[in-house]
């Protein structure tokens, strides 16, 4: 009952911020005009697309892992790409719905975030490409922030918030949820959860890369990729 409990409220959650992303689009469209217009691209804002890309990365990496074959993982990575957290929003539910607890003790999310089936075995090769790629784009972003803080001065200002900049923000921030959803079933504490989330918020991708990279560290090459995705206490499947 509990497990079925908590699967209604991720369902209804991320149901309901899938539907407001896709409103505030739609809206911003309306009202704003299209997006792709190049007086829009404010250094912040291309600060904030790319910081909104790294996320959107991170995700498509657990997609690519979750889907059975290249073909279903191709066209969810492009929804993501193209559509954001709508996508995201989309995926998470179609996924919580094909969800089949066994037992009032069975983690739902455990069965969200691992492949169903046949689990990767996969070891040493894609933990060491992952602590690279995700460090890269870590200190990439870091580069990015620094750079734009510098030239363009800090991003708390009040002409800074166009109509497409909060559409932006909105998605990344729903992106950053779903991260956070990870995060706090990954974290064995409310403490360190908490400080996660916040660092997340603030930093936004520099922080996701750095906690992915930190977990990528934690595994050792003996251990199935899928370790990664699981709580601290629930190292066995």
């Amino acid at each position: 009952m509990a497990a079925a409990g908590s699967l209604g409220v991720y369902k209804a959650a991320f149901a309901v911020l899938g539907v407001l992303m896709l409103g505030t689009l739609v809206y911003t469209c309306v009202t704003d005009g299209s997006p792709f217009r190049l007086e829009l691209l404010t250094p912040w804002l291309v600060a904030t697309l790319i910081d909104f890309y790294v996320n959107v990365t991170a995700i498509s990496t657990w997609v690519i892992y979750k889907e059975v074959n290249w073909i279903s993982s191709f066209f969810w990575v492009v929804l993501l790409y193209c559509f954001g957290s709508v996508a995201t929003c989309a995926y998470v539910v179609l996924k919580l719905f094909e969800i089949k607890t066994s037992g009032p003790s069975q983690d739902p999310l455990d069965l969200l975030f691992l492949r169903q089936g046949n689990l990767s075995q996969r070891k040493s090769s894609f933990v060491i490409i992952g602590r690279i790629i995700f460090s890269i784009l870590g200190a990439m972003m870091a580069a990015v922030v620094i750079y734009t803080v510098i030239t363009d001065g800090l991003p708390f200002r009040k002409d800074l918030l166009t109509p497409w900049m909060a559409a932006t923000l909105l998605d990344f921030y729903i992106n950053v949820f779903a991260i956070s959803v990870w995060v706090a079933h990954k974290e064995s504490n409310w403490i360190s959860t908490a400080i996660w989330i916040c660092l997340l918020i603030c930093f936004g991708s520099i922080t996701t890369c750095g906690y992915i990279v930190i977990q990528l560290f934690q595994v050792s090459y003996q251990d199935p990729i899928y370790h990664v995705l699981l709580n601290t206490h629930n190292k066995k499947i």
